[in-house]
């Protein structure tokens, strides 16, 4: 379900309702939420932009791309969602997003990408 970004503020002090200014508009709607999920194999799809350009969004992972604590970059596969700063359903539901925490088989490591707009998951070793 696409979400409508408008002001939160809808009242004033005095409890009155702020007046619409203009009416709502397709371009401040927000797009589909992808809700890249754990699983046995990467799974992407091709999504239409903006403008006609197109995206790669990943609706399930596998593998991470995760940065060492010496610089190396190691391609590891995910086994869990640990931690979840966004919603703490995304954890019991195994879906990746920018900040979550993951066990890889290198060790916990925290998501630096976007999977739902950048198609791949990136990750920073943390233990």
């Amino acid at each position: 379900m696409q979400q409508y970004h408008e002001s939160k503020q809808t009242k004033k002090k005095t409890g009155a309702k702020f007046a619409r200014h203009h009416d709502k508009k397709l371009a401040h709607y927000g797009g589909h939420f992808a809700s890249t999920k754990v699983s046995e194999k990467d799974v992407r799809v091709k999504a239409r932009g903006r403008g006609g350009s197109k995206k790669i969004v990943s609706l399930y992972g596998a593998y991470a791309n995760v940065v060492m604590k010496d610089g190396k970059i190691r391609k590891a596969k995910i086994r869990t969602v640990l931690e979840s700063p966004n919603n703490p359903n995304f954890k019991r539901m195994n879906i990746i997003t920018k900040g979550v925490i993951i066990d890889t088989e290198v060790g916990k490591a925290v998501v630096t990408s976007r999977p739902g707009h950048d198609g791949v998951i990136n990750a920073k070793i943390i233990a």
